[in-house]
């Protein structure tokens, strides 16, 4: 215990003396920010999790969110002697980069030489073979709290693996900066895809620590199992808490108001509608070459994350969020339609969606389009969504951790 106790301290002296890190709009900040008012992830909560790690064999299923500190969780667990045996990645891969969509290789990791196995591609799930050499997995990445954010669905096929395999999965709880609301249409589980696997409405409002509970609580992993689930809770946390991210969780969320705009401007991803992938100013702004050139314009272009992305090299002309103050968007506290709305309004119909699938997989039910082809108005839209979101409320009441 007197050697733990030494090592930690020394990691939290040496992370005090880092330099500041500057995030967007200029912000100085710490990884860990001012301890006595921002919440602790719990990654950082070492003396609840060290000790299940002792003397195990550890894979880790993580990304550049898993920091202690400033130190990514693999470097610390190394420096404190414990045996990590292999990286499992996600969507946008270990270092966070990769494109969406775009294909992840396995590979190793070129500081440790340790090996780093993919779960985004053919490959979602642990296979056995994966897992033979591991005694425990760690799961410890940033959510965005949104349905559609592939990293709860790799939770899912990671907490499968655990319970076909008879592992128990340790996870790092994090805040969730979306977890202040829950709104958005139930998924209907006809339209179950990597992109939506669970029956929950756009945004759940539950960290990803909580998530996991449920998943486990309502049996939804594959016949029923149940996985050996630890989560570590969040010191100082509640879900009203304002937590502008400390690093980008993925390369086309680049700050503290596009993760808040994120759940809105994304139901235009599957339609004819740029919003701003190959700007500076991603899930910021959104437009179209056809719409009135006197209206806001930006230009997309290949950068990190958007190799090839929509319209690229034309003139878009649309609307510019980037000057909407963040506090108005976090006390909005609803999924705002507006955005999809006005786009379906100044766009010809038979050109808007990319496909009717692909539109209805994001939105989880096919409703919504029917409804938009309708004339429906927003309130009624809106109105539609209240059962769903009652219903959903109660289960997700059983799992909640923080008050």
């Amino acid at each position: 215990m007197k050697r733990l106790t030494f090592f930690i301290l020394i990691l939290s002296f040496w992370a005090c003396a880092q330099p500041k890190i500057k995030v967007q709009e200029n912000r100085e900040i710490h990884d860990g920010r001012d301890l006595l008012s921002q919440p602790l992830p719990g990654a950082l909560q070492m003396e609840e999790y060290l000790p299940l790690l002792r003397d195990k064999r550890v894979g880790l299923v993580v990304n550049q969110s898993a920091l202690v500190r400033g130190v990514h969780l693999l470097d610390t667990l190394r420096a404190l002697g414990i045996d990590v045996r292999k990286i499992f990645s996600p969507e946008h891969g270990f270092r966070g980069k990769a494109d969406a969509g775009a294909h992840i290789d396995n590979g190793r990791d070129t500081k440790t030489g340790l090996p780093i196995i993919s779960l985004y591609g053919k490959n979602r799930k642990p296979s056995k073979e994966q897992l033979v050499d591991i005694d425990v997995l760690v799961f410890d990445i940033q959510d965005v709290g949104v349905r559609f954010y592939t990293y709860i669905s790799t939770l899912h096929y990671v907490m499968e693996a655990c319970a076909e395999n008879g592992l128990p999965l340790l996870l790092l709880d994090r805040p969730n900066p979306n977890a202040h609301y829950v709104d958005g249409p139930v998924l209907d589980t006809n339209y179950r895809s990597f992109v939506g696997m669970h029956p929950v409405p756009v945004v759940y409002g539950m960290t990803i620590g909580e998530y996991g509970l449920m998943i486990n609580g309502e049996h939804w992993l594959k016949g029923g199992e149940e996985c050996a689930l630890t989560v570590i809770k969040i010191g100082g946390y509640d879900h009203q808490v304002h937590y502008p991210l400390p690093v980008k969780p993925s390369p086309n969320l680049p700050n503290y108001r596009s993760v808040l705009l994120y759940p809105s401007l994304c139901l235009l991803e599957p339609t004819k509608v740029s919003v701003g992938r190959g700007t500076n100013r991603q899930f910021q702004v959104y437009g179209h070459p056809s719409w009135d050139s006197s209206l806001f314009a930006f230009r997309p272009m290949p950068n990190e994350g958007a190799h090839h992305p929509k319209f690229e090299g034309q003139v878009c002309y649309g609307f510019d969020l980037s000057t909407k103050s963040e506090e108005s968007i976090f006390n909005e506290r609803k999924l705002n339609l507006s955005y999809l709305l006005n786009a379906w309004a100044r766009t010809p119909h038979d050109a808007f969606f990319r496909s009717y699938k692909a539109f209805d997989r994001i939105a989880g039910t096919s409703r919504l389009r029917e409804q938009m082809q309708k004339g429906r108005s927003e309130e009624e839209i809106r109105g539609s969504w209240g059962r769903g979101i009652d219903a959903f409320k109660k289960v997700r009441a059983k799992y909640l951790l923080y008050p």
